[in-house]
């Protein structure tokens, strides 16, 4: 089955099974509740729908990896935009008016997703790309914030597992290196991502490829 489809139902599954106190959970990501995070995902959900139907003339210059660019510096939540999410997220009040959009506008991401040409080039952030490398580059999105949903839920579902593998595959590649076999996916990306620390045999395992991680992507 299509990864983009099963990464995308598994998150926003996720989210559906939470109760309303789990809204104000911290989350994964700096600085971000959960209510956060869902609302940062309405956000992505409609830039999938924007760039589907933006089309470009020119050919890819990215692909699913490339897609993705590397900073040093790790996440604080004090971007502008990250504030924005904050407030916006604030503004619903009610964590069901905000599971009420996501499902509204993310199953139309998903719909959109599936109808879509995986060969057409389209636009976005001054990138061309395929739609289907396009979609690609969101199981890693999806993934991992599906991680950072229930980072403080340990009794929520996890992302399926065959995502959890193509994404470490992604990491693999964006760092040049292959993470020690001895590591779940799941420990892979949360290490690789900067998402939590490296225990002391973890980090000997990792050896000179130590230096390659964390990698902070945006």
């Amino acid at each position: 089955m299509d990864l983009f489809a099963r990464s995308w139902t598994a998150l926003r599954a996720a989210v559906a099974g939470l109760r309303d106190e789990d809204f104000a959970r911290p989350s994964g990501c700096a600085g971000w509740l959960v209510r956060d995070l869902v609302c940062h995902l309405v956000i992505d959900a409609q830039d999938v729908l924007i760039t589907l139907v933006t089309p470009a003339d020119a050919e890819p210059t990215h692909d699913a990896v490339t897609y993705w660019q590397v900073s040093d510096t790790p996440p604080t939540g004090d971007d502008p935009l990250d504030a924005l999410i904050v407030r916006l997220a604030a503004a619903y009040e009610q964590p069901g008016l905000l599971e009420f959009h996501l499902d509204d506008v993310g199953s139309a991401a998903g719909r959109a997703a599936g109808l879509a040409d995986r060969g057409r080039w389209v636009r976005t952030q001054d990138m061309v790309l395929t739609a289907g490398g396009y979609l690609s580059a969101y199981v890693l999105e999806w993934t991992l914030h599906h991680l950072d949903l229930i980072a403080c839920l340990p009794d929520a579902p996890g992302p399926p597992a065959e995502c959890l593998a193509r994404v470490r595959e992604m990491l693999e590649t964006i760092a040049g290196t292959t993470f020690p076999a001895s590591w779940s996916d799941t420990d892979a990306l949360l290490i690789a991502t900067g998402r939590r620390a490296p225990a002391g045999t973890e980090r000997a395992e990792l050896g000179a490829s130590a230096g390659r991680i964390p990698l902070f992507l945006g």
